[in-house]
């Protein structure tokens, strides 16, 4: 059942709102207020305005927020709240409507009462998505009437003026962003379900509704318009009509509970009750969901005012220690740790832990503008008693929860034992320092860690190419013998009995686990590089895996690359081109004139032979050579260094992590221990794949 709007929230009017600036620079520097105006900067936008309506959720006026991407890349936001105000402010003397939607930092999250909390305070506004906007229209159902105005570029078009009379309350959006502006015109429909899936988790009795209507012919639109307009969202309609062939709709009673049911579906719960508290104190609402499962590692996901922190923050801090401390006090209580025994630390107590914390407030404090990292100090000890006091509660009433959570931990705490002594015989104090580097480990002579960078190659042949070719100045070569073990199905003690695995960790010089330090990291590039066939597809993501789950920090820092070699190289007489995609190849063929289809070494209609081989072909009756290249090995130091290694001509992808919840997930299936998931992936994925290299 769809949560129900507590009507004692509605006081919300013109008093609430305040205005700090006017917006004159956001169309000269749009960068500045969306991050960016590819993609990212459109997503950017459609958050902005749908966070209003979520705001108006937490707020208690709100149970249904819908957003509609239209043709022609229209977006239609709607939300049954309280609707925008539209009487006259008195600061600024127009329509309190007009004041929210054409200057800059004027709202009810500024001060006012307005809203208790707000997920909107990550940006800049409904005001700069008006500004960047060549048509945007809001409407509003408020008081017994349906009030209307228009805008172009920020500038209103028309009159706040009432159109008509209604029983319903809420605010419909109507916005084109700029062509002008945007270097991106599409909306990706797979992060829009994504995020706001996520949202949905973390908004405990929200319905989201979402509609792919892109591909409506002009009839159609006009027809679903027509049906929106008469037939605005409240708590008793919902659209639903047979044009709405792409719709989604997103409503999860359970809150984090039920996302960490969804986080924990591609792995192998242990515990079947999910430990879940839902309480307030002090004006700081908090809400946490956990479940262990038998993978290693953790997955811990903190939230304030359903913004993703990444870095974690006071509430994280909070979490660990309430966690920590609880399951001490009961292994003592239930003998689970003897007087002799030391206590189990936090790396055990979280081993093989799927988390969700979320904390609202009134006025939280981020450090950095990505809101990476929440500061507010009274967070932390609010989450640590509410965690504490209500998991003893569940750890008693659950006794076989509980013997499976302590049996987990205990399992994890000898396993650090014993991965402590493993530990100390390899990172033992000087061999991080430079003193006892791996002897395969070819250094650069820089001792500057900025500018220093370093190679991971697959294989002596691979490696022998690169420590010739390279800039011995800054540049360093790490060859790995074979594949690297998979961490995600092993622990931290086999981990470090690996010998690839052990040289990399001394190479690096960050130790690893809870005792990385980044601030040691002696190549501020760390570049895979392997062959651009299965084999080596494979030691990346076993590479990636275990920077994922151990070193993590690297990636959220920006350090790890994949090098990209080229598949092809092109000759014609002495002029040599390199291809770095099947796409790249075709156009230079035609680039050099080469008439693919008629050639005598190509059958007609395919390229096939193209991709698999090394072929001669011929322009104009010149030969022309293509060399398709299965490994690194194969190209001498001097190509690989042209190509690959050279930092003005190379291609260098940056790792990032863009949905941490996804990223957490797509390990699991690939590298974990359940086949079924993994089976599923590669048989939904394998349509995707072009030209399969076996």
């Amino acid at each position: 059942m769809v949560k129900k709007i507590n009507k004692k929230n509605q006081a919300y009017g013109a008093d609430q709102i305040t205005v700090l600036e006017e917006i004159e620079a956001v169309r000269k520097r749009p960068g500045m207020y969306i991050g960016s105006t590819s993609e990212a900067g459109l997503f950017h936008c459609l958050r902005e305005v749908v966070d209003n309506g979520i705001d108006e959720v937490m707020a208690g006026r709100a149970n249904i927020v819908k957003i509609s991407l239209l043709p022609d890349g229209f977006v239609r936001v709607e939300d049954n709240g309280a609707g925008i105000p539209v009487e006259k402010h008195k600061q600024t003397k127009k329509s309190t409507l007009e004041t929210v939607m054409t200057m800059l930092h004027a709202g009810g999250k500024f001060g006012g009462g307005g809203y208790k909390v707000s997920g909107g305070l990550h940006g800049v506004g409904v005001s700069v998505v008006n500004a960047l906007s060549i048509f945007l229209k809001a409407k509003v159902y408020r008081d017994g009437k349906i009030w209307e105005q228009q805008y172009s570029q920020g500038k209103p078009k028309t009159k706040v003026k009432s159109i008509g009379k209604t029983k319903k309350q809420g605010t419909v959006i109507t916005f084109k962003p700029d062509a002008s502006i945007f270097s991106a015109n599409e909306f990706s429909w797979k992060k829009i379900i994504k995020f706001y899936r996520q949202q949905a988790y973390l908004t405990k009795g929200v319905k989201i509704i979402i509609n792919d209507l892109r591909k409506l012919s002009e009839k159609e639109t006009i027809k679903i318009t027509n049906y929106f307009d008469k037939n605005p969202i409240d708590n008793l309609s919902i659209v639903n009509t047979d044009l709405l062939v792409n719709n989604y709709q997103f409503y999860f009673e359970g809150g984090v509970a039920s996302y960490v049911k969804y986080l924990n579906s591609k792995k192998n719960p242990v515990q079947e009750k999910i430990f879940y508290i839902e309480k307030e104190i002090d004006e700081i609402k908090v809400e946490i969901g956990l479940q262990y499962n038998s993978e290693y590692g953790e997955s811990v996901f903190t939230f304030t005012n359903n913004i993703y922190n990444p870095e974690g923050g006071t509430h994280l801090v909070g979490f660990k220690t309430g966690l920590t401390r609880t399951l001490n006090n009961y292994a003592r209580q239930k003998n689970y740790l003897k007087e002799k025994d030391e206590n189990l630390s936090g790396e055990d107590t979280r081993d093989g832990l799927t988390a969700v914390i979320s904390v609202k407030l009134k006025n939280p404090q981020f450090e950095g503008q990505t809101k990476g990292k929440l500061g507010n100090q009274e967070v932390k000890s609010i989450v640590e008693q509410i965690l504490s006091d209500n998991l003893s509660i569940f750890l008693e009433e659950n006794p076989k929860e509980a013997e499976i959570i302590l049996n987990k931990v205990m399992l994890a705490s000898r396993a650090r034992l014993a991965a402590r002594t493993a530990r100390a015989s390899i990172l033992r104090k000087g061999v991080l320092d430079g003193m006892t580097l791996p002897g395969k480990l070819a250094d650069c002579s820089s001792k500057s860690s900025e500018k220093s960078e370093i190679y991971i190659v697959e294989g002596d042949s691979a490696g022998g190419s690169a420590k010739q070719g390279r800039d011995r100045d800054f540049q360093a070569i790490l060859p790995l013998r074979g594949k690297v073990l998979n961490v995600e199905r092993a622990r931290l003690d086999k981990m470090l009995a690996n010998n690839e695995i052990k040289s990399l960790i001394i190479a690096l010089g960050t130790n690893v686990g809870e005792q990385l330090d980044i601030s040691k990291l002696r190549y501020n590039k760390i570049i895979i590089m392997t062959d651009a066939d299965v084999d080596g597809s494979h030691i990346r993501t076993l590479l990636l895996t275990l920077f994922y789950r151990y070193f993590k920090e690297l990636i959220e820092n920006g350090h790890i690359y994949i090098a990209q070699p080229p598949l092809y190289s092109i000759k014609k007489g002495k002029e040599i081109f390199w291809a770095y995609t099947d796409e790249d190849k075709i156009k230079i063929l035609k680039k050099l004139k080469v008439n693919i289809d008629n050639n005598d070494n190509i059958e007609k209609n395919s390229n096939e032979s193209l991709y698999n081989k090394n072929t001669e072909l011929k322009s104009n009756g010149q030969k022309i050579y293509i060399q398709r290249y299965k490994g690194l090995g194969e190209m001498n130091p001097e190509q690989l260094w042209q190509t690959t290694m050279d930092p003005e001509k190379r291609f260098l992808k940056q790792i990032k992590i863009d949905d941490a919840t996804m990223a957490d997930q797509t390990f699991d299936i690939l590298m974990g221990n359940e086949v079924g998931p993994r089976k599923k992936f590669i048989q939904t994925q394998a349509k995707k794949v072009k030209n399969l290299d076996i």
